[in-house]
């Protein structure tokens, strides 16, 4: 008994004998995979670990002999200090990864448990190791930025991001003067059916993504155009320039219907619990 129970059918051939061993065994490759990404992540985490160590090593040291008061004071100083330094180092040490390893992420649609989906894996996986933890701390900051692009995400001239929700960035591109609200949540893939579907995101010049709303793969997003906030944009979507859209899931809103709403806003107001929702999804 194999443990191939995945549908191939959607899958594109095998190149090689490799692959053909991956899809037969596909449990137990996926679990090597995490296991090596596991290994991977941490000599990453521990060269990044590294400078911070040292750094409070001598902290701890110099604070042996003062007074209680700024003996404690330096080695809780050591330690706040040696997280950030840790943070900056990660941002550094992430993307050498990225860069170094077989990262490269291409558009694909098939199934999980395929050589075709290790590069989207493994990039993933070097990216949240900062998204869940040091990223939210330099958000909105030329170290966030500087981040995002060493990954490969392709940010215009004075893009505003201010959310860390991402994957995928380097199949990810923000044109110049956009603004992602915050809580955005951008990803360059999606999956039903037991398979899965890698497909990039395009955001436009001066487009405007609000507060919590959802971008999924495989849509473009036109310049100028408005994402109203908590909305849904399915696969497939294309907004186009000037545009606004909003709703689960979202759909061109005409003019007419946003100065309805602004009325019903503004007079009626949002009392009753069925209102919000009822707005949401037109």
């Amino acid at each position: 008994m194999t443990l191939y129970a995945q549908d191939q059918s959607k899958n594109p051939p095998p190149r090689h004998a490799f692959e053909r061993l991956i899809r037969r065994f596909a449990r137990a490759s996926y679990l090597i995979a995490v296991l090596v990404l596991y290994a991977v992540a941490s000599t990453a985490l521990g060269i990044a670990a590294a400078p911070a160590l040292w750094t409070a090593a001598k902290l701890f040291a110099f604070a042996e002999g003062l007074h209680p008061v700024l003996h404690w004071a330096l080695k809780g100083f050591a330690v706040a200090g040696g997280w950030f330094i840790f943070g900056l180092c990660l941002l550094v040490v992430i993307p050498v990864y990225n860069f170094l390893l077989p990262t490269r992420v291409k558009p694909f649609k098939g199934g999980y448990y395929t050589i075709h989906a290790v590069p989207w894996f493994l990039h993933n996986g070097l990216f949240y190791l900062v998204r869940f933890t040091f990223l939210p701390f330099v958000t909105l900051t030329p170290f966030g930025i500087w981040f995002l692009k060493a990954m490969g995400m392709k940010v215009g001239r004075h893009a505003f991001i201010n959310t860390e929700f991402i994957s995928d960035p380097s199949l990810i591109s923000v044109g110049k003067d956009a603004a992602l609200g915050g809580s955005v949540r951008i990803f360059a893939h999606y999956g039903g059916g037991g398979n899965l579907v890698i497909a990039p995101v395009k955001i436009g010049d001066r487009a405007t993504l609000g507060l919590a709303c959802c971008v999924m793969g495989d849509v473009e997003i036109g310049d100028d155009a408005v994402i109203l906030p908590e909305s849904v944009v399915l696969p497939g979507s294309r907004v186009g320039p000037g545009e606004t859209w909003g709703g689960v899931p979202a759909r061109k809103i005409t003019r007419e219907d946003m100065e309805r709403i602004k009325q019903e806003i503004r007079g009626a107001g949002l009392d009753e619990p069925g209102d919000l929702a009822r707005i949401r999804d037109l």
